[in-house]
């Protein structure tokens, strides 16, 4: 006689399930940790723009003149519209999931 299945044949092994009460606890947790994550990221990149002034104002530069964005600070503008959206989207989840 084999082990295989036979010994107890009252357990499913093959397979195992959760309550749909942990997964929904583990969705929530996982959502609200990704928002505070993108929260801060998103804080960071828009402190990290100065008003008006280029990324050389934070370093004494002078930014009176407007100009195109080029290298790291197009890059933070394109990062700070991302964590913004990313951040939209995982809040409306997080509302969705709590329902």
């Amino acid at each position: 006689m084999t082990m295989k299945g036979k010994a107890f044949p009252h357990l499913n092994l093959t397979r195992i399930t959760y309550p749909a009460s942990i997964k929904n606890d583990f969705m929530k947790n996982l959502f609200q940790i990704l928002q505070i994550i993108m929260a801060v990221l998103l804080v960071a990149a828009i402190l990290i723009q100065g008003r008006g002034t280029g990324l050389g104002g934070i370093f004494g530069g002078e930014g009176g003149v407007y100009r195109t964005k080029r290298g790291a600070e197009k890059i933070i503008f394109i990062a700070t519209i991302i964590f913004a959206i990313l951040f939209l989207g995982l809040t409306l989840a997080n509302v969705l999931l709590a329902q």
